[in-house]
């Protein structure tokens, strides 16, 4: 059993004293209290390992001490000290956070040692499969090479242990919210929720409804009560995508959110507390939106405490095979495939092209690679024109529906119709690769007669 820090709290000094010089000889540093005020003196995060308290002690009960140490230290480990009488309280206490209660008898010092021994296992185990989990979400964001990417690889480690809001900026397929993922997952709140909300995927009407929820009649159709998003992600961390479409509204809602901490659910009377920790991304300037007087000035300096600018990958084709290689990976594991890599003259073509759709661009290529290919290598003839990498005399080559003497709106159509079937009909895909807002998608598709019904918002329970 690792070396543990403990604090012992109780009125009665025989029995802390007891408690204390057993848990001595396991081996543990240990320091006593004489009742909850004098144990939360000094207490910060991370101080102990564990806290063993009496449940009845003069002053302040254990479920009190409990309560309170809860609030400084989420991720202590309490255990209670309880007479046969106690019992039932004790396991309340249990509901309120505490991880087990020892009974005093006269058999203390045995069950003392177990209970002790098997709560800092428990302990030992959470922590190695946070650290685990952290690292397994966070380490697909960090092929990069460059000095940028470091920069940003550093930026993520510091601004992750705050509850700082970040905005995240770059062209479509940059990887924004892969960065958002990997602050929230190294972040305190990485067992919490992380909820993602496409600002420009929803009808003006509806996003308040979706962002802030609604009680049961509020409007027409409200048949319910419903958590919005921000009640979702309490205690994690909420992605506010392509913020830039926001509209002005609903712009000084958001604000007056993040603020005061709290929400107002439409057609609600009392304001809910949520603790949130806020990100948000962009594929516009939105200094320039300020200036224009498209997005408000006071929201973007809330907004932007951290910023996080991603580069495109035509910055940084250093990457590209490091890339390449973990998406072949991934695509072999997910298929059962065994590509073994790409021929050296397919990557002198892959970083020979400039990748308007950056990394997202780059992985829809690959994925179609490895499917044709399927084992050994890929070659030049796998990236054929319609995924967008083969070239003609330095430009991308042309799909088959274009020709001299068509239109501009003639092409337009085409090349929406075209990038939509490449993302398999996904229009918040088909909008990132051609830099238009899902808004704008959805209203050239009414012009052409095919409008389809709205794609759904991702939770993602951590």
């Amino acid at each position: 059993m690792e070396k543990a820090s403990v604090l012992v709290v109780g009125g009665n000094e025989l029995l802390r004293e007891s408690i204390m010089e057993v848990l001595r000889r396991q081996g543990h540093d240990v320091e006593g209290a004489a009742g909850g005020a004098q144990a939360l003196e000094d207490l910060h995060p991370g101080q102990y390992d564990l806290i063993v308290s009496d449940l009845k002690m003069p002053g302040m009960s254990g479920i009190e001490l409990l309560e309170r140490v809860k609030q400084v230290d989420p991720d202590v480990t309490f255990l209670i000290v309880t007479a046969f009488g106690e019992v039932e309280t004790a396991v309340s206490a249990m509901k309120k956070g505490a991880y087990d209660f020892i009974q005093k008898s006269d058999s203390l010092t045995t069950e003392l040692e177990m209970t002790v021994e098997r709560t800092l296992k428990f302990r030992s185990l959470i922590t190695e499969n946070r650290r685990l989990k952290s690292a397994l979400q966070g380490k697909w964001n960090y092929i990069g090479t460059g000095q940028a990417m470091d920069e940003i690889r550093k930026l993520v480690a510091t601004v992750a242990h705050s509850r700082s809001t970040v905005l995240i900026s770059g062209e479509s397929g940059t990887g924004k919210e892969l960065i958002a993922r990997a602050i929230h997952y190294q972040s305190p709140r990485q067992n919490g929720p992380f909820v993602k909300i496409n600002c420009a995927a929803l009808p003006e009407g509806l996003i308040e409804s979706e962002l802030f929820g609604h009680e049961k009649g509020a409007f027409t159709g409200a048949f319910k009560r419903k958590a919005g998003k921000f009640e979702l992600a309490h205690g994690g961390t909420l992605l506010l995508d392509e913020i830039g479409e926001m509209p002005m509204a609903m712009q000084a809602k958001l604000l007056r959110v993040l603020q005061e901490r709290e929400v107002s659910k439409v057609g609600g009377d009392e304001p809910v507390l949520v603790d949130v920790r806020v990100v948000a991304t962009t594929n516009r300037n939105l200094e320039k939106d300020v200036h224009d007087g498209r997005f408000r000035e006071d929201l973007f300096y809330r907004l932007n405490v951290f910023h996080v600018s991603l580069p495109p990958l035509r910055e940084r084709k250093q990457d590209i095979p490091g890339l390449v290689d973990h998406f072949i990976h991934r695509f072999n594991e997910e298929n059962g495939f065994s590509v073994d890599g790409m021929e050296t003259s397919c990557l002198s073509a892959l970083t020979a092209y400039d990748w308007p759709g950056n990394i997202r661009e780059l992985e829809n290529a690959v994925e179609r690679a490895v499917v044709l290919t399927r084992s050994g290598k890929l070659r030049d003839d796998v990236f054929a024109p319609r995924s967008g990498t083969a070239r003609t005399g330095g430009q991308v080559a042309g799909g088959a529906g274009f020709k001299a003497g068509m239109t501009v709106s003639q092409a337009e159509k085409e090349l929406i119709l075209m990038t939509l079937e490449h993302c398999g009909q996904n229009r918040t895909r088909a909008a990132q690769m051609l830099d238009i807002s899902i808004r704008t998608l959805r209203n050239k598709l009414r012009e052409y007669g095919q409008a389809v019904e709205g794609e759904g918002e991702e939770v993602d329970a951590a």
